[in-house]
């Protein structure tokens, strides 16, 4: 804990490969659990923070099953289960609109790969936007009928993610390490890639090829304005590496 008046430190983490990360599909919103190796990463990923000496005083973490799964087994191996955690759709992953549920590489040979390279990685660009009465929209999930029907995303690009993210950021997140309290979030590659925008002030152009590797703790140190001093990712750095370009060579690859 940190018990000085400094801001506390923030650890994010991306949920350990899920089942249709495995499979190399689509996955946006839809709940899909981790597999073993998701499971390891997890349990990896809390050893990394124990080496590094950090504890926490808060948790946070989307309402899908893998990243809240992420969040119980790191706690558990940390033997931190007593933690505060809260649990928010604005922590979600990026909504992939009608790309939910399809291959990644099928759709890269129907739409070319340049198209669809544009739907996941370009900034401001969304996938085609589901129809409201689909399924597949979260206005038809019972764990978002609390939730505004026209807040509730149909597609989102990485600029709209940020854009739903950010107030959760200010109101929550924020407050407790100007407080000078430990923040541990478990969430997703996009709603974790867009924190990392708004806190590194990266480009529009650059965070096209900025990948976030599952299981690989990121660490944040601020100054007393709440200006990034330190962020990088914890553990050995030539794996983080590796694991952050298979991120970037999914598109390419053959469902599994």
């Amino acid at each position: 804990m940190n018990t000085s008046t400094s801001p506390g430190k923030l650890v994010m983490v991306r949920h350990g490969q899920s089942d249709w990360n495995l499979r190399n599909l689509f996955t946006g919103w839809t709940d899909v659990d981790l597999t073993e190796r998701g499971i390891a990463e997890a349990r990896q990923g809390a050893r990394t923070i124990l080496d590094a000496g950090l504890d926490f005083d808060i948790a946070f973490t989307s309402v899908l099953t893998r990243a809240i799964r992420t969040l119980w087994i790191m706690l558990d191996e940390m033997d931190a289960m007593w933690l505060p955690v809260e649990r928010h759709w604005r922590l979600n992953e990026r909504h992939y609109g009608a790309l939910q549920g399809l291959d990644k590489a099928e759709t890269a040979a129907r739409h070319g790969a340049d198209q669809v390279k544009i739907w996941r990685r370009s900034y401001d660009v969304p996938p085609p936007p589901l129809a409201d009465e689909d399924a597949r929209h979260p206005r038809n999930d019972r764990r978002y009928r609390d939730i505004a029907p026209a807040a509730l995303p149909g597609t989102e690009s990485l600029k709209t993610t940020l854009d739903r993210v950010r107030p959760y950021w200010e109101d929550r997140i924020l407050p407790e390490i100007r407080l000078g309290r430990n923040v541990l979030i478990a969430a997703h590659g996009n709603s974790l890639r867009a924190l990392v925008k708004m806190l590194e002030h990266i480009s529009d152009d650059a965070i096209t090829e900025f990948n976030i590797p599952t299981g690989a703790p990121r660490l944040y140190e601020f100054d007393a304005h709440m200006n990034v001093t330190h962020g990088d990712y914890l553990g050995d750095a030539e794996a983080v590496a590796a694991a952050a370009h298979a991120v970037a060579e999914q598109a390419s690859k053959k469902a599994g």
